[in-house]
């Protein structure tokens, strides 16, 4: 299982140890990714997903996981979000919410 968050991108980073006398050891960054679901209004169900505190942020902020996939652009979604963006796309053009711009 990867350590990389489907919202940011977040993953590992790598750098060094340092100590008093400068000795230097390699040593891992980890983020903070959390499996957890989010609810989708447009499909009325959880969608679950691995995600980093900071990508949890970032959904609040862009207005809901809906809008965030809505208002991203598929092919910088994380790849097991494309079919869902559909999905929801697809819910809320029935809906007749989504305008004709954000029809990607």
């Amino acid at each position: 299982m990867s350590r990389r968050c489907m919202v940011t991108g977040k993953g590992v980073m790598s750098g060094n140890n340092v100590s008093h006398a400068l000795n230097r050891t390699r040593r891992k960054f980890l983020p903070n990714v959390q499996d957890t679901s989010v609810f989708s209004e447009a499909l009325g169900r959880k969608v679950r997903i691995r995600v980093s505190a900071d990508g949890l942020r970032t959904l609040d902020h862009k207005g809901g996981f809906d809008a965030f996939l809505v208002n991203t652009a598929p092919s910088k979604l994380d790849p097991e979000l494309r079919p869902v963006r559909k999905a929801v796309v697809k819910a809320l053009d029935e809906k007749g919410v989504l305008g004709a711009a954000q029809q990607q």
